[in-house]
């Protein structure tokens, strides 16, 4: 098969060795399209490499087609149309995956818009719902809201009762994250975030892709009881906080990572997402937001797009095109 290799941080496809024989409870999936994520460039930059025993290739969602089962899988059958998450492998002509970590493609929508969907909600739904156990009315802020996580979070936030409030890059990122539900939001480049999201009344529960300085920041903006789920660490790993308000206010630091989690854990998340998410897709209550979509062999592209923070939204790779 062809696959993306990491070669001197570049994104290179080529020939690559197929997976040969699967395990019982694992499938194999003709790969249509694979989602981008930031944890990709941060393994091709030499800082996230996969877990012990998972491939090299990157790439941590997929749709596509079912091409071979294991003897013990139940729920599916060759060539069935499904979306994956993958602790890695998904840059690639073929990938195989565990069964508990594979969902059909919710009605309505197609294998383009089912790659968007795995890792962003899957990350959305842990770490709001789960982690961060937000309760309906809870007050929510999204760092970083345009990404794909952040879009996701979102019109989750909409769906399931919890005003939000996001941070964005630009002014136009803001109208956008508006368009999709939030209620409030703060353009970064106009200095810090602490005034207006305390105006606009807290903060019950914190997402924090970027870390660094914001952990301090994030503090003051959190109401007594309030979580704080850090899941990246783009603005870097240190940060100096106020251990006395933390104390006073009762307030809590969860650190949180989807890739590592076990088959079973990743699967119980997912099951979490077919029963109270994909019913929303259906309906059309919630949608996929891509940005861009590129042809596999200009990943290098596509990835600049991404680490330049141009984008609102997914960014897709195709593969095969189908869908």
């Amino acid at each position: 098969m062809y696959a993306i290799a990491i070669e001197d941080q570049r994104l290179v496809w080529r020939e690559h060795e197929a997976p040969s024989s699967i395990a019982a409870d694992a499938v194999r999936i003709d790969v249509a399209w694979a989602g981008m994520n930031r944890a990709d460039a941060m393994q091709r930059a030499g800082h996230y490499p996969p877990p012990e025993g998972e491939s090299e290739i990157p790439g941590l969602e997929v749709s596509g087609t079912i091409a071979e089962v294991g003897r013990g899988v139940e729920r599916f059958k060759p060539g069935d149309k499904v979306c994956a998450l993958l602790a890695g492998g998904g840059y690639a002509e073929q990938v195989v995956v565990a069964e508990a970590q594979v969902l059909p493609i919710p009605t309505g929508l197609g294998l383009r818009e089912a790659a968007a969907l795995p890792e962003v909600f899957a990350t959305a739904w842990l770490n709001l719902y789960m982690e961060g156990a937000v309760q309906r009315g809870e007050r929510v802020v999204l760092h970083a809201g345009a990404s794909g996580v952040g879009t996701a979070a979102i019109q989750l936030c909409r769906s399931f009762g919890n005003p939000c409030f996001v941070t964005v890059g630009s002014q136009a990122k803001l109208e956008a994250c508006q368009r999709l539900g939030a209620d409030a939001g703060w353009n970064r480049h106009d200095g810090s975030f602490v005034e207006p999201i305390n105006a606009w009344g807290g903060a019950d529960m914190i997402l924090d892709p970027v870390g660094g300085e914001y952990i301090a920041q994030d503090l003051q903006i959190l109401n007594a009881e309030g979580r704080l789920v850090v899941i990246g660490l783009m603005a870097g790993r240190d940060a100096q906080i106020d251990l006395a308000r933390l104390l006073m206010k009762r307030q809590r630091i969860i650190g949180s990572t989807l890739r590592s989690r076990s088959p079973r854990a990743k699967g119980a998340i997912l099951d979490a997402l077919h029963a109270h998410v994909w019913p929303r897709f259906a309906s059309g209550e919630i949608t996929p937001l891509i940005d861009r979509v590129w042809p596999i062999q200009e990943a290098d592209t596509a990835m600049r797009h991404l680490t330049d923070n141009a984008n609102t939204g997914k960014i897709l790779l195709s593969v095969s095109g189908e869908g």
